[in-house]
C-alpha cells in the first residue's frame, strides 16, 4: 500500500524536509522487520495532520485543478511519458502544488528531494546537486516550496544542473514567478497556474476525509450536513490545507460521534483571516481591482476590494495615496472636486488614523467611482510629453521671455506681448508656441463639457483677433 498522501513506497514515512526516495522496492510482506516498519510508519501517520494523511497519492486524485490535469492536458502526458524537464506551479496556498510534484515522482519512480526555500542553504543546496550528479539513474526531481524566497545566487546555482538534465527541478511559489524567478530558470522550465479551489471542491474533500476510516476522520463517527461544510470551504478561501486542518481541530474539540454544527463554526469565523499579502501579489492584485473598480465607475465592487485591502492590513495612507492619483488621472477635469476629496482622504487617514479613517476613504472611494470620468488631463501630459522627446524643442517666442534687466531689454525680451487682461474675456488673439499644438482634447463628461464649450468660444474669439490684428497691419 502506497504510503498516505502520496508519500510513496510502504513505511516511509515522509520527513518535514530532506529527502524521499521512490525507487526502493518493499520488501515482501512475511518480512518480520518490513512489517514492524509498516506498523511504525501507520502509528507515525496517525499523528500527522489531517491535511497530509488526505494528500493525493496519484495525479488522478488532485482536485479542482481540470485545466491542467485533466484528458489530454499536456502536464498529465508529460508525466505518463516521463519526459518532462523542470516544472513551476503558481498558485495561493493549499490548492495542491506540492501534491502534484509527489504525485508526479511516485507515478515516474523518481528520486524525490524536497527543499523549503525558507530554511535551504547554499551548503545544502550543493550536497542535494551534487549527489544528484553521482546518481543520473535516479533521475532525481528537487522540489523547492516557495522558490520566490530564493535569491538569484540560488536559483543561478540550480542553472547548470537543469540545463545538463542532471535534477527535474519542480518549483513552487504563491508569487508571479515572472517578478520572483530568474529569466534563464523560468525559460527553461513549463509554468502551470493552479487556481484556488471551489468552496463546492473543498466540501467534497471535507465530506471525504469524514468518512474515510483509513486516512481520515471515520473512526471518530462524525457528521456534518452539506452546509456545515461549505460554510467552513467557504471560510477558508479555497485553501483545502487550511479547511482539512480546521476541520480536524473543530472535531477533535468535540466527542467521538457528535455531529458538527453551526455552532463549531462560530469560533473559527470569528478567527478567520484573509489571506492578502500586504508587500507582494495579493496587495497589487487587489489595488489594481480596487481602481480599476473606481474607473470602471462600480462603487460596490470598489467598496469590496477596499474593505478587503483594510480587513487584509493595508496601510490606508498608501490606498488614500492612489486615491489622490485616480483622482487627477481618470476623473480629472470632469469633476474638479474629485481631487480635493482624495487629498482631504489622505489627510484623514494621517489625522485620524484607523479604525475610524475607513470612513473617509468609504466616502472618497464612493465619491470617485460616482464621479463623471475623464483622463484628458493625463491624455494631454502624454502627449505633451512625447511631443518634447520625439520633436525638437520650441523655444520661447521672443514676445512671452521675462524681460526684467537691462540685456533682456536691449534683446528685446517681451516686445510685443498682448496683456490679456487689456482684451475682453483675456482673450488677446495671441499665440503662445511658435508652432501651435493641440495637445488637451477636453471630454464631455461632467463639468469637462464646459470647459470643451468656453475653449471652443475662445478658439473662435481667438481666430477673430488675429484676423482683425492682420487687417490693421496690412
Amino acid at each position: 500500500m502506497a504510503g498516505a498522501g502520496g508519500y510513496g513506497a510502504a513505511g516511509m514515512a515522509p520527513p518535514d524536509q530532506g529527502e524521499l526516495f521512490f525507487d526502493e522496492p518493499a520488501r515482501p510482506a512475511g518480512d518480520e522487520a518490513a512489517a514492524s516498519a509498516q506498523a511504525e510508519a501507520g502509528a507515525s501517520e496517525k499523528h500527522q495532520p489531517l491535511a497530509t494523511r488526505m494528500r493525493p497519492r496519484s495525479l488522478a486524485e488532485v482536485v479542482g485543478q481540470d485545466h491542467i490535469l485533466g484528458p489530454g492536458k499536456l502536464l498529465p502526458r508529460l508525466v505518463a511519458a516521463n519526459r518532462f524537464g523542470s516544472l513551476l506551479f503558481y498558485g495561493p496556498p493549499g490548492v495542491g502544488k506540492t501534491s502534484i510534484a509527489e504525485a508526479i515522482a511516485v507515478e515516474t519512480g523518481s528520486r524525490f528531494v524536497r527543499l523549503n526555500a525558507v530554511l535551504s542553504n547554499v551548503a545544502e543546496l550543493r550536497g542535494i546537486l551534487g549527489m544528484a550528479r553521482q546518481r543520473p539513474e535516479a533521475r532525481t526531481i528537487v522540489f523547492i516550496d516557495e522558490i520566490h524566497r530564493f535569491n538569484k545566487a540560488q536559483q543561478d546555482l540550480l542553472l547548470p544542473d537543469v540545463e545538463e538534465g542532471n535534477i527535474r527541478l519542480i518549483g513552487a511559489t504563491t508569487h508571479n514567478p515572472g517578478f520572483y524567478v530568474n529569466p534563464p530558470l523560468l525559460s527553461r522550465s513549463h509554468l502551470f497556474r493552479l487556481e484556488p479551489l471551489s468552496a463546492e471542491t473543498v466540501a467534497d474533500v471535507l465530506a471525504r476525509a469524514l468518512s474515510d476510516r483509513e486516512r481520515g476522520l471515520g473512526e471518530r463517527g462524525h457528521t456534518a450536513e452539506r452546509k456545515i461544510l461549505l460554510d467552513l470551504a467557504v471560510l477558508c478561501d479555497g485553501d483545502l490545507r487550511r479547511a482539512l486542518n480546521a476541520l480536524e481541530v473543530i472535531a477533535l474539540s468535540l466527542p467521538e460521534g457528535a455531529p458538527i454544527t453551526a455552532a463549531e463554526l462560530e469560533i473559527f469565523a470569528q478567527e478567520r483571516r484573509i489571506r492578502y499579502d500586504a508587500d507582494e501579489d495579493e496587495h497589487y492584485d487587489t489595488i489594481s481591482a480596487y481602481i480599476k473598480s473606481i474607473r470602471g465607475g462600480d462603487p460596490d465592487a470598489a467598496m469590496y476590494w477596499l474593505v478587503k485591502m483594510l480587513e487584509g492590513g493595508e496601510d490606508p495612507r498608501f490606498i488614500a495615496r492612489r486615491l489622490v492619483i485616480l483622482a487627477s488621472e481618470d476623473v480629472g477635469l470632469a469633476d474638479p472636486q474629485a481631487l480635493p476629496i482624495a487629498v482631504a482622504a489622505h489627510q484623514a487617514c494621517d489625522f485620524v488614523g484607523l479604525p475610524e479613517c475607513r470612513y473617509n476613504l468609504a466616502h472618497a472611494t464612493i465619491y470617485l467611482a460616482a464621479a463623471p470620468k475623464s483622463n484628458s488631463a493625463t491624455m494631454a501630459l502624454s502627449r505633451a510629453t512625447r511631443e518634447l522627446r520625439e520633436n525638437p524643442v520650441q523655444a520661447v517666442p521672443v514676445w512671452l521671455r521675462d524681460k526684467g534687466g537691462q540685456a533682456s531689454k536691449r534683446l528685446g525680451h517681451g516686445a510685443g506681448y498682448a496683456y490679456s487682461h487689456d482684451f475682453p474675456e483675456a482673450i488677446s488673439g495671441q499665440d503662445y508656441l511658435e508652432h501651435p499644438l493641440e495637445l488637451y482634447l477636453p471630454g464631455e463628461s461632467g463639468a469637462e463639457k464646459a470647459i470643451a464649450e468656453r475653449l471652443r468660444r475662445w478658439r473662435e474669439l481667438k481666430a477673430r483677433r488675429q484676423r482683425e490684428s492682420s487687417e490693421k497691419n496690412r
